[in-house]
């Protein structure tokens, strides 16, 4: 198998198994408990917290556990919300987010709260001019995600935390793409809230965090909540929390090295493709300072991506059409419909996500295949034509 679907989910490291393990077997107990193996179960949950808020360069009361970063999403907007809904009636988004922050926004529509949803350019970036011409005196929230799932652009960050901040606009910025790929600084880009999970970065599924500054104001969705500071409901996953914080350092502790190494593996794929690179487009940014090696989202000229997808996945590689959280839907990508692609173009998208554990030679194989893909189609169309 040639894994190429890491935006999805990733596998589990070993480092985070044999973490997961023992906290699992040592820690079992439940953290808010007040006998002795209680506190060395919250012990080692407060451990996790501060070495998370140190990748984040944040405070480690400032992060709170979930259940991954669909929850992470919706639970840090909706307490934002609520705490600061009396500042006005006008928020602000994008096209291109997470199908959980766009559940968000639309509930606010149905609440009569007025969405703004922020043009981006071809490159799927949001400017500082379009952001400028979005904001109003009534604009209280923001959501603006730090890298983009299904093309891999990477957004401004500092500069559109930087205006935010002037306006006293409340920024939160799904980071579950970027975080362990990049790094990430809350306080030099005037952050106010960030999401991250655990199974981007080979932690484990059902476990992720929100970063929620201790300078912004937020109310709890859940009444007599007493976990997690009265953020989240429900006993927390101590052993999916410490796996989850391996993984992350782990990560982290190589960014720069796995960094050069993806974007070796995206040249070695788009070099491997020079036969058929003038039928290809390739979506997101043109330069490094904009994009994140880890994704290409991509269309093939006469392929549909469905076609691609399943004919690739004969050989065993693994790839995907878009969001995994979308994959049940035939609707076109967001993203695809955000860069104002014409139908054709968004039926050919798929997409091809690299991780740390990736190989040149799975690379150059993919492409052979991808490349194989094209001629039989090209063969087969041309046979039913004569």
């Amino acid at each position: 198998m040639i894994y190429l679907d890491n935006a999805a989910t990733t596998k589990m490291s070993q480092k985070a198994i044999e973490t997961y393990v023992k906290a699992t077997n040592e820690y079992f107990a439940n953290p808010s408990s007040l006998h002795e193996q209680g506190e060395k179960a919250k012990l080692l949950l407060e451990k996790c917290r501060e070495e998370l808020a140190n990748l984040l360069r944040a405070e480690k009361n400032e992060i709170y556990f979930t259940s991954g970063g669909s929850e992470s999403n919706i639970r840090v907007l909706e307490s934002l919300f609520l705490a600061n809904r009396h500042k006005g009636n006008h928020v602000i988004t994008t096209a291109m987010e997470h199908p959980s922050v766009h559940s968000f926004f639309k509930g606010l529509e149905k609440k009569g709260i007025e969405v703004t949803y922020v043009d981006i350019n071809n490159e799927g970036q949001v400017t500082i001019e379009e952001l400028k011409k979005c904001i109003r005196p009534t604009t209280f929230l923001a959501s603006i995600q730090h890298v983009n799932s299904e093309i891999g652009t990477i957004q401004s960050m500092k500069k559109i935390g930087t205006l935010l901040k002037e306006n006293d606009i409340v920024f939160h910025s799904d980071c579950v793409q970027s975080f362990g790929k990049l790094p990430i600084d809350v306080h030099e880009w005037n952050i106010d809230a960030v999401s991250i999970s655990s199974h981007k970065i080979h932690g484990p599924k059902g476990v992720g965090a929100v970063f929620l500054s201790s300078s912004v104001l937020w109310e709890p969705i859940d009444p007599f909540t007493s976990h997690e500071g009265g953020f989240r409901q429900g006993t927390v996953n101590t052993p999916g929390i410490a796996a989850f914080t391996a993984a992350a350092m782990d990560i982290c502790s190589q960014q720069r090295k796995h960094l050069d190494h993806i974007w070796d593996l995206r040249n070695t794929l788009i070099n491997e493709l020079a036969p058929i690179r003038q039928l290809l487009l390739i979506e997101g940014g043109k330069d490094k300072s904009n994009q994140l090696p880890h994704i290409i989202g991509m269309g093939l000229h006469g392929i549909e991506g469905q076609y691609m997808l399943l004919t690739l996945d004969r050989f065993g590689i693994c790839i995907s059409t878009g969001s995994a959280c979308q994959s049940d839907k035939q609707d076109p990508s967001v993203v695809m419909k955000a860069l104002h692609r014409s139908s054709q173009e968004a039926k050919r998208f798929f997409r091809i996500s690299m991780g740390i554990y990736n190989t040149e030679e799975e690379i150059k194989e993919a492409a052979k295949r991808m490349i194989q893909c094209f001629q039989e189609k090209e063969g087969y169309s041309h046979g039913r034509k004569t």
